[in-house]
């Protein structure tokens, strides 16, 4: 029987194309100042909202944080207490963990504030067992925006190294809003060619094969054995 052709693949450019963004997105620490144009923008949120979520929730909400430098500051404090703190959790990795650049929110050019919504808990289609897939939900908003971003031409990076209450305090959140995620966004003057950590040799990649099970928890899934080794996704969070 021949294939269903009512909705092909992309052309091959296109789904290079796509590959690539996955490939070259990098959490970006360091950036060139510069703008984002309102309409890029636009399109970046825009496709942060088409993300999937569980039971269509849509638990995403975005607070842009444009000019105010003293806001900012103030976000970037609560990072800076928080990094204090883990690097003291990290024990005999303390010292390298405090020479790492963990974010880049004053000089990127925009800064947005990621938090899960107020009443959420009413959703309960894919929640009931697995609560938490609220948050998967939001993840999945701000990787559409990487990805985006990536195709724009523009870094992004995700710091979750911040005490959520006190952010949440800082910009009026409503009782049950949680911010998770402070994304710094903008022009760069080049993409890491490895992830940063990667590139800091703070941790290194794990092969593709040794995370895909066949049938069972542990059982290696011979097939993919040397496959699609530096082709999917670039790294994950630095969270």
């Amino acid at each position: 029987m021949a294939a269903d052709q009512s909705h092909p693949a992309y052309a091959d450019g296109e789904r290079a194309a796509v590959y690539r963004a996955i490939r070259e997105r990098r959490d970006m620490r360091h950036f060139a100042g510069g703008q984002v144009a309102p309409d890029v923008l636009a399109r970046l949120l825009a496709a942060a909202h088409h993300a999937p979520s569980v039971g269509f929730m849509q638990p995403w909400r975005f607070i842009r944080v444009s000019d105010d430098a003293v806001l900012r500051q103030r976000l970037q404090a609560c990072v800076e207490t928080e990094r204090q703190r883990t690097a003291q959790a990290l024990g005999e990795r303390q010292a390298a963990f405090l020479q790492l650049k963990v974010e880049g929110l004053r000089d990127a050019a925009e800064l947005l504030v990621v938090a899960l919504a107020d009443g959420r808990d009413a959703h309960v289609f894919g929640r009931r067992t697995l609560p938490q897939m609220d948050l998967a939900s939001v993840a999945c908003a701000i990787q559409n925006l990487w990805l985006a971003a990536r195709a724009e031409g523009l870094g992004m990076g995700w710091v979750s190294m911040f005490d959520p209450a006190d952010v949440g305090a800082l910009l009026g959140l409503p009782a049950g809003a949680e911010a998770v995620a402070l994304l710094s966004l903008g022009p760069v003057h080049d993409f890491y060619e490895e992830p940063m950590l990667e590139r800091e040799r703070w941790a290194r990649r794990a092969p593709l094969a040794s995370v895909v099970f066949e049938g069972a928890w542990g059982h290696p899934a011979g097939w993919l054995a040397g496959e699609g080794e530096g082709e999917g996704a670039g790294e994950t969070t630095d969270a």
